[in-house]
């Protein structure tokens, strides 16, 4: 520590003679967070942004800041930014990780530090590397409770034949009812009522696309649409497809779909869309086109029947996927997954507070009302600081009192709305490249809820 700050006040020294110095900047703010000054270290990236807005290396450094600092959902907004941006530095992915872990989210935590290390070998991380291998990660026996641990070792075929099999429904998905719809009459009412459908000409399946802000839903969704049929999930994280190796990524993508094919009813999610079925024209490398072209055969089913498997993808930009990907047959219903209006987050928070036995009565429907623009995830990190905040108060005072109402209106005005920055950009979107009216829904969610 002493070097750092030995090394600190060199830099500090420097500044004072070059002021506004955006490499200078940048440095400061990484010594600070290796310091585990976390908000003195936001402040200049800050600067730094100020001066060059599209700087990547500074937007991941406050990203980091904002981590250390607990500022999770500020974190990941930033995060998208980065992630939506061409060619994002792979410490991104490290950061990615990093949050998904800070939420005991481990199967994506895995998929986002392995990305991030087979980029750069030199951002392993010991501690991080510990908690996301050997986490669970696909495999949960309803009966028993017990659940199967993978490694990074696990090859792509032994790593999906252990299927997620949900027991959680629509009745656990707070609000969302455009979306449930949705997902019913395309996917769950066919499957049901096969015979029916058939004698129309319409079989079970097909495929469709989510979108929105980030923290909204979107992979708790496909959970609950796979419990709602009793059948399984493979989530997909689009780094268990990629490889650099051309023609590995295309078999990876395929061994997939086989094994979904042999297991249905399955729901087959992918997370990110928009990183693998990138507008083929954008593509500075041809291999890309190739894992692109595999993935619309496999969605067509040109070599094999997708009976029975229903596919949904997730993406915080739909700006940059294909549109080849939104013909009929692929995914042909794109369904925008707004922030929770306000009784979706008394829902969500009466849901993310049933668990506490030590509780006052509550007031969710207050709480929503002071909790506008919040995404699932900010409505978590809600729920997460009151009960952290509560248990040092008892700790301290040693007087165990129930979590109160004012426990939570606390703790939302520590958490700031993730939300608004992303309907900003939704919003540019919406208004000059609403071809076919692809974005009325953004519109129509914007007249009623401007940002």
């Amino acid at each position: 520590m002493h070097t750092h700050e030995n090394l600190l006040d060199s830099l500090l020294k420097a500044l004072r003679y070059s002021p506004q110095n955006p490499p200078l900047l940048q440095l400061i703010g990484d010594v600070m967070v290796d310091m585990e000054r976390y908000e003195e270290a936001s402040s200049y990236y800050r600067e730094k942004l100020a001066i060059q807005p599209d700087c990547q290396s500074a937007k991941l450094g406050l990203g980091n800041a904002f981590h250390g600092a607990g500022r999770t959902s500020e974190a990941w907004v930033l995060l998208e930014e980065l992630i939506s941006a061409n060619n994002p530095p792979p410490a991104t992915y490290l950061l990615k990780a990093r949050l998904h872990a800070g939420e005991e989210n481990f199967d994506e935590a895995q998929y986002a530090y392995h990305a991030a290390v087979d980029a750069d070998p030199l951002l392993q991380d010991a501690h991080l590397e510990k908690l996301v291998n050997g986490v669970p990660v696909k495999s949960f026996d309803k009966e028993n409770g017990e659940t199967t641990f993978l490694s990074k070792e696990d090859d792509i075929e032994a790593y999906l034949e252990e299927l997620i099999s949900p027991n959680i429904t629509f009745d656990e998905v707070g609000g969302m009812g455009y979306v449930k719809e949705e997902i019913r009459q395309k996917i769950i009412l066919p499957y049901k009522h096969r015979n029916i459908y058939e004698s129309y000409g319409k079989k079970a399946g097909g495929g469709i696309l989510l979108y929105g802000p980030p923290g909204c839903g979107k992979t708790h969704i496909a959970r609950a649409t796979a419990g709602e049929m009793n059948g399984n999930l493979i989530p997909v994280g689009i780094h268990e497809i990629l490889e650099m190796w051309i023609g590995k990524s295309e078999k990876n993508l395929h061994e997939i779909f086989e094994i979904a094919r042999r297991r249905t009813p399955c729901v087959l999610f992918f997370d990110e869309a928009d990183a693998l079925g990138s507008d083929r024209s954008d593509m500075k490398r041809s291999g890309s086109r190739y894992i692109i072209n595999q993935f619309l055969s496999e969605l067509d089913g040109y070599d094999a029947e997708n009976d029975d498997l229903l596919i949904l993808a997730a993406t915080n930009a739909p700006w940059h996927l294909d549109e080849a990907f939104r013909r009929p047959g692929r995914f042909d219903r794109i369904v925008f997954v707004p922030p929770p209006d306000r009784d979706a987050r008394a829902a969500i928070l009466e849901i993310l507070l049933r668990d506490i036995d030590n509780k006052e009565e509550l007031s969710y429907q207050l709480l929503a009302r002071k909790t506008k623009g919040f995404s699932g995830a900010d409505l978590r990190s809600v729920v997460d600081i009151a009960k952290q905040d509560k248990i040092t108060k008892v700790v301290n005072s040693g007087k165990n009192t129930p979590l109160c109402q004012e426990d939570l209106m606390i703790a939302a005005r520590k958490v700031r709305p993730s939300t608004k920055e992303w309907l900003k950009k939704a919003k540019q979107y919406a208004l000059f490249a609403n071809e076919g009216g692809l974005y009325n829904e953004i519109l129509e969610y914007l007249k009623k809820h401007p940002v």
